[in-house]
Protein backbone atom coordinates (compact mmCIF):
# COMPACT_ATOMS: atom_id res chain seq x y z
CA UNK A 1 0.00 0.00 0.00
CA UNK A 2 0.90 3.25 -0.56
CA UNK A 3 1.18 6.40 0.64
CA UNK A 4 1.22 10.20 -0.71
CA UNK A 5 2.66 12.63 1.49
CA UNK A 6 5.21 15.88 2.27
CA UNK A 7 8.57 15.44 4.01
CA UNK A 8 11.40 17.15 5.51
CA UNK A 9 14.03 17.50 2.67
CA UNK A 10 16.11 16.81 5.76
CA UNK A 11 14.84 13.63 6.49
CA UNK A 12 15.95 12.34 3.03
CA UNK A 13 18.90 10.75 2.01
CA UNK A 14 19.95 9.66 -1.43
CA UNK A 15 19.46 5.89 -2.90
CA UNK A 16 22.72 3.68 -2.24
CA UNK A 17 21.84 2.00 -4.59
CA UNK A 18 21.58 4.64 -7.16
CA UNK A 19 22.82 3.99 -10.63
CA UNK A 20 23.03 7.28 -12.17
CA UNK A 21 26.23 9.06 -11.08
CA UNK A 22 26.25 12.16 -13.68
CA UNK A 23 23.70 14.63 -13.19
CA UNK A 24 23.84 17.78 -15.71
CA UNK A 25 24.44 20.84 -13.90
CA UNK A 26 22.77 23.17 -16.11
CA UNK A 27 19.61 21.39 -16.49
CA UNK A 28 19.46 20.48 -12.80
CA UNK A 29 19.82 24.46 -12.25
CA UNK A 30 16.87 24.66 -14.80
CA UNK A 31 14.37 22.07 -13.18
CA UNK A 32 15.46 24.15 -9.43
CA UNK A 33 13.87 27.77 -11.29
CA UNK A 34 10.84 25.81 -12.47
CA UNK A 35 10.32 24.25 -8.73
CA UNK A 36 10.69 28.02 -7.52
CA UNK A 37 7.93 29.01 -9.81
CA UNK A 38 5.23 25.68 -10.11
CA UNK A 39 6.60 23.60 -7.38
CA UNK A 40 7.35 19.90 -7.39
CA UNK A 41 4.84 18.53 -9.78
CA UNK A 42 5.61 15.02 -9.67
CA UNK A 43 5.93 13.83 -6.18
CA UNK A 44 9.44 11.42 -5.62
CA UNK A 45 9.51 7.60 -4.58
CA UNK A 46 11.13 6.94 -1.37
CA UNK A 47 11.26 4.14 1.28
CA UNK A 48 11.73 4.00 5.03
CA UNK A 49 15.20 3.97 5.82
CA UNK A 50 16.92 0.81 7.93
CA UNK A 51 18.35 3.26 9.57
CA UNK A 52 16.55 6.36 9.58
CA UNK A 53 15.01 8.88 7.54
CA UNK A 54 13.82 7.92 4.27
CA UNK A 55 16.08 6.41 0.91
CA UNK A 56 15.00 7.73 -2.66
CA UNK A 57 13.73 4.99 -5.08
CA UNK A 58 12.92 7.49 -7.78
CA UNK A 59 12.79 11.12 -8.37
CA UNK A 60 16.66 12.14 -7.69
CA UNK A 61 16.85 14.83 -9.91
CA UNK A 62 13.86 16.38 -8.23
CA UNK A 63 15.29 15.93 -4.64
CA UNK A 64 18.30 17.71 -5.61
CA UNK A 65 16.83 20.42 -7.27
CA UNK A 66 14.13 21.30 -4.76
CA UNK A 67 17.70 21.09 -2.45
CA UNK A 68 18.83 23.86 -4.68
CA UNK A 69 15.64 25.94 -4.35
CA UNK A 70 15.55 26.00 -1.22
CA UNK A 71 12.63 24.04 -0.16
CA UNK A 72 12.05 22.31 3.29
CA UNK A 73 9.58 19.69 2.26
CA UNK A 74 8.75 17.46 -0.93
CA UNK A 75 5.87 15.52 -1.69
CA UNK A 76 6.48 11.67 -1.88
CA UNK A 77 4.87 8.39 -1.94
CA UNK A 78 6.41 5.72 0.24
CA UNK A 79 7.02 2.25 -0.38
CA UNK A 80 7.49 -1.09 1.48
CA UNK A 81 10.78 -2.20 -0.43
CA UNK A 82 13.50 -4.72 0.78
CA UNK A 83 16.91 -4.00 -0.09
CA UNK A 84 17.30 -6.26 -3.37
CA UNK A 85 13.42 -4.90 -4.25
CA UNK A 86 14.97 -1.69 -3.73
CA UNK A 87 18.39 -2.64 -6.00
CA UNK A 88 16.63 -3.45 -8.66
CA UNK A 89 13.72 -1.43 -9.10
CA UNK A 90 16.28 1.51 -8.66
CA UNK A 91 18.58 0.59 -11.39
CA UNK A 92 15.22 -0.57 -13.71
CA UNK A 93 13.77 3.08 -13.37
CA UNK A 94 16.94 4.97 -14.08
CA UNK A 95 17.45 2.08 -17.43
CA UNK A 96 13.66 3.57 -18.71
CA UNK A 97 15.29 7.45 -19.06
CA UNK A 98 16.70 8.32 -22.19
CA UNK A 99 19.05 10.93 -20.33
CA UNK A 100 21.19 8.19 -18.71
CA UNK A 101 24.86 7.91 -19.99
CA UNK A 102 26.25 5.56 -22.00
CA UNK A 103 28.05 4.13 -19.06
CA UNK A 104 25.65 4.81 -16.16
CA UNK A 105 23.39 2.45 -18.26
CA UNK A 106 26.81 -0.06 -18.82
CA UNK A 107 27.13 -0.32 -14.84
CA UNK A 108 23.40 -0.61 -14.00
CA UNK A 109 22.69 -3.53 -16.42
CA UNK A 110 26.54 -5.09 -14.87
CA UNK A 111 24.47 -4.47 -11.02
CA UNK A 112 21.85 -6.40 -12.20
CA UNK A 113 23.98 -9.40 -13.48
CA UNK A 114 26.28 -9.20 -10.40
CA UNK A 115 24.35 -8.50 -7.81
CA UNK A 116 20.94 -9.41 -8.61
CA UNK A 117 21.89 -12.73 -10.76
CA UNK A 118 19.93 -12.00 -13.60
CA UNK A 119 20.68 -13.41 -17.53
CA UNK A 120 21.35 -10.72 -19.85
CA UNK A 121 17.89 -12.47 -21.55
CA UNK A 122 15.92 -11.76 -18.14
CA UNK A 123 17.03 -8.08 -18.08
CA UNK A 124 16.14 -7.56 -21.74
CA UNK A 125 12.66 -8.95 -21.11
CA UNK A 126 12.15 -6.69 -18.08
CA UNK A 127 13.58 -3.66 -20.11
CA UNK A 128 11.44 -4.03 -23.74
CA UNK A 129 14.71 -4.68 -25.40
CA UNK A 130 16.89 -6.93 -26.92
CA UNK A 131 19.28 -9.45 -25.49
CA UNK A 132 22.15 -8.07 -28.20
CA UNK A 133 21.21 -4.53 -26.64
CA UNK A 134 22.22 -5.42 -23.12
CA UNK A 135 25.18 -7.80 -23.61
CA UNK A 136 26.86 -4.83 -26.11
CA UNK A 137 26.23 -2.38 -23.36
CA UNK A 138 28.11 -4.30 -20.80
CA UNK A 139 30.69 -5.16 -23.01
CA UNK A 140 31.98 -1.36 -23.16
CA UNK A 141 32.94 -1.88 -19.74
CA UNK A 142 35.70 -4.28 -21.30
CA UNK A 143 37.29 -0.77 -22.75
CA UNK A 144 40.39 0.14 -20.72
CA UNK A 145 39.76 2.60 -18.03
CA UNK A 146 41.31 5.98 -19.63
CA UNK A 147 38.93 4.95 -22.66
CA UNK A 148 35.85 4.88 -20.25
CA UNK A 149 36.99 8.18 -18.98
CA UNK A 150 36.88 9.66 -22.46
CA UNK A 151 33.34 8.39 -23.30
CA UNK A 152 32.48 9.34 -19.51
CA UNK A 153 33.54 13.19 -20.76
CA UNK A 154 31.44 12.56 -23.98
CA UNK A 155 34.87 12.60 -26.36
CA UNK A 156 34.32 8.84 -27.40
CA UNK A 157 30.14 8.02 -28.44
CA UNK A 158 28.88 4.63 -28.30
CA UNK A 159 29.44 3.76 -32.13
CA UNK A 160 33.50 4.73 -31.62
CA UNK A 161 33.38 2.48 -28.54
CA UNK A 162 31.83 -0.80 -30.08
CA UNK A 163 34.45 -0.38 -33.09
CA UNK A 164 37.24 0.04 -30.58
CA UNK A 165 36.15 -3.62 -28.65
CA UNK A 166 36.73 -4.87 -32.29
CA UNK A 167 40.12 -4.42 -31.85
CA UNK A 168 43.02 -6.97 -30.35
CA UNK A 169 44.63 -5.71 -27.99
CA UNK A 170 44.45 -2.30 -25.17
CA UNK A 171 47.16 -0.98 -26.66
CA UNK A 172 45.16 -1.24 -30.19
CA UNK A 173 42.33 0.13 -28.32
CA UNK A 174 43.63 3.51 -26.39
CA UNK A 175 45.84 4.41 -29.24
CA UNK A 176 43.04 4.16 -32.17
CA UNK A 177 41.06 6.25 -28.78
CA UNK A 178 43.88 9.40 -28.52
CA UNK A 179 43.91 9.54 -32.71
CA UNK A 180 39.75 9.43 -32.46
CA UNK A 181 40.17 12.87 -29.79
CA UNK A 182 42.99 14.55 -31.73
CA UNK A 183 41.88 14.15 -35.37
CA UNK A 184 38.04 14.41 -33.83
CA UNK A 185 37.31 11.08 -36.31
CA UNK A 186 33.62 10.39 -36.83
CA UNK A 187 32.24 6.55 -36.42
CA UNK A 188 32.39 6.62 -40.29
CA UNK A 189 35.52 7.74 -40.55
CA UNK A 190 37.17 5.25 -37.98
CA UNK A 191 35.81 2.38 -39.52
CA UNK A 192 37.08 3.08 -42.63
CA UNK A 193 40.54 3.68 -40.99
CA UNK A 194 40.50 0.48 -39.34
CA UNK A 195 39.21 -1.68 -41.65
CA UNK A 196 41.94 -0.18 -44.20
CA UNK A 197 44.26 -1.13 -41.54
CA UNK A 198 43.36 -4.64 -41.70
CA UNK A 199 44.29 -5.11 -45.04
CA UNK A 200 41.19 -7.30 -46.12
CA UNK A 201 38.45 -6.37 -48.32
CA UNK A 202 34.98 -5.66 -46.61
CA UNK A 203 34.04 -9.21 -46.94
CA UNK A 204 30.43 -8.27 -45.78
CA UNK A 205 29.74 -5.96 -48.81
CA UNK A 206 31.00 -8.47 -51.38
CA UNK A 207 28.83 -11.30 -49.89
CA UNK A 208 25.97 -12.48 -52.24
CA UNK A 209 22.44 -12.47 -51.33
CA UNK A 210 22.45 -16.32 -49.58
CA UNK A 211 25.62 -16.14 -47.43
CA UNK A 212 24.21 -12.98 -45.83
CA UNK A 213 20.53 -14.24 -45.56
CA UNK A 214 22.31 -17.32 -44.14
CA UNK A 215 24.16 -15.39 -41.59
CA UNK A 216 20.71 -14.14 -40.28
CA UNK A 217 19.05 -17.04 -39.80
CA UNK A 218 21.30 -18.57 -37.85
CA UNK A 219 21.72 -15.57 -35.90
CA UNK A 220 18.20 -15.47 -35.16
CA UNK A 221 18.20 -19.25 -34.32
CA UNK A 222 21.31 -18.76 -31.73
CA UNK A 223 20.83 -15.41 -30.76
CA UNK A 224 24.61 -14.45 -31.56
CA UNK A 225 26.68 -12.52 -34.14
CA UNK A 226 27.35 -15.42 -36.66
CA UNK A 227 30.27 -14.96 -39.73
CA UNK A 228 30.04 -17.38 -42.57
CA UNK A 229 33.79 -17.26 -44.15
CA UNK A 230 35.17 -19.79 -46.88
CA UNK A 231 34.57 -23.36 -45.41
CA UNK A 232 33.78 -22.15 -41.62
CA UNK A 233 31.48 -20.50 -40.08
CA UNK A 234 32.17 -17.85 -36.85
CA UNK A 235 29.82 -17.53 -33.99
CA UNK A 236 30.78 -15.25 -31.68
CA UNK A 237 29.94 -15.39 -27.62
CA UNK A 238 30.76 -12.53 -25.07
CA UNK A 239 30.48 -14.24 -21.86
CA UNK A 240 30.60 -17.77 -20.14
CA UNK A 241 26.83 -17.79 -19.62
CA UNK A 242 26.15 -17.36 -23.86
CA UNK A 243 28.87 -20.17 -24.40
CA UNK A 244 27.17 -22.61 -22.02
CA UNK A 245 23.69 -21.83 -23.69
CA UNK A 246 25.57 -21.89 -27.15
CA UNK A 247 26.36 -25.76 -26.54
CA UNK A 248 23.61 -26.58 -24.83
CA UNK A 249 21.78 -26.09 -28.28
CA UNK A 250 24.41 -26.80 -30.95
CA UNK A 251 24.23 -30.35 -28.91
CA UNK A 252 20.71 -30.87 -28.92
CA UNK A 253 19.74 -34.57 -30.22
Amino acid sequence: METIQLLPISDIVKNPYQPRIVFDDKKLQELSDSIKENGVLQPIIVRKSPIIGYEILAGERRFRASQLAGLTEIPAIIRQLTDDEMMTLAILENLQRDDLTLLDEARSLQNLVTKQGLTHTQIAEKLGKSRPYVTNAIRILNLPDPILEMIEVQKISQGHARLLLGLKTPQEQLAWAQRIDQEQLSVRALEKRLTKQTNEPNIQSSKDVFIKSAETDIAKALGQAVTIKPNKIEIAYNTLEDLNRLLLILTQK
